[in-house]
């Protein structure tokens, strides 16, 4: 949802401890400031929690909160897992992983996933590295 005042509105999606969304969010944050505006959708409250102490701007838990949040975003943010059933240790349900795929916003997935997928031909770089390229080669060129 393109806000008023022309700030792009990106979803961070994490469960689990919410430890990758809230390195996310702060890159975001030290990058673009307030710029944008940061939703935190979190698998499971904790989630949630930890990503808005990271600073994103604001945020909701569960499958409807994010089933209906990622259609009104301009872009998606978060690892494999949450675009596969039943990943996070079952966390992402069905529901969640098909409004994620099948939502209009640009979708920017780390290639990190717990699950049992293996990604060919992708480079195993720390989460450090892939989250500065997230940041810099491919969230910039959107805003």
């Amino acid at each position: 949802m393109l806000q008023a005042s022309s700030r792009k509105t990106i979803g961070i999606i994490d469960g689990q401890g919410g430890g990758i969304g809230s390195t996310i969010i702060k890159k975001i944050k030290a990058r673009f400031g307030e710029s944008v505006e940061i939703l935190a959708l979190g698998t499971n409250a904790i989630a949630t929690a930890q990503m808005l102490k990271a600073g994103a701007n604001r945020g909701a838990s569960g499958e409807n909160a994010i089933v209906q949040t990622v259609a009104r975003v301009d872009v998606v943010v978060g690892t494999l897992g949450i675009m596969l059933a039943h990943a996070m240790m079952g966390e992402v349900t069905q529901k969640m992983a098909e409004a994620v795929s099948g939502c209009t916003a640009t979708k920017l997935i780390l290639p990190i996933s717990q699950e049992n997928v293996d990604l060919i031909g992708v480079s195993d770089e720390p989460l450090p590295h892939m989250v500065e390229t997230l940041v810099i080669d491919h969230l910039k060129p959107l805003l």
